[in-house]
């Protein structure tokens, strides 16, 4: 998930230092919605080993 927000991140400098304004917003969006649930699921994760709960994927 974090490779995903940072592929995105890196797709929304390139298209903003080319002027592509309208790529440049939408990558950008992406991937704070990336990198946002990858926060989530790494609290959740955490949180669950704190708890002594088995967590299989």
């Amino acid at each position: 998930m974090l490779y995903l927000a940072c592929v995105f991140l890196v797709i929304s400098l390139i298209a903003g230092l080319l002027g592509f304004k309208g790529i440049e917003s939408g990558t950008s969006k992406i991937a704070k919605i990336f990198f946002f649930i990858f926060i989530i699921l790494s609290i959740l994760t955490i949180l669950a080993i704190l708890l002594g709960l088995s967590i299989v994927f």
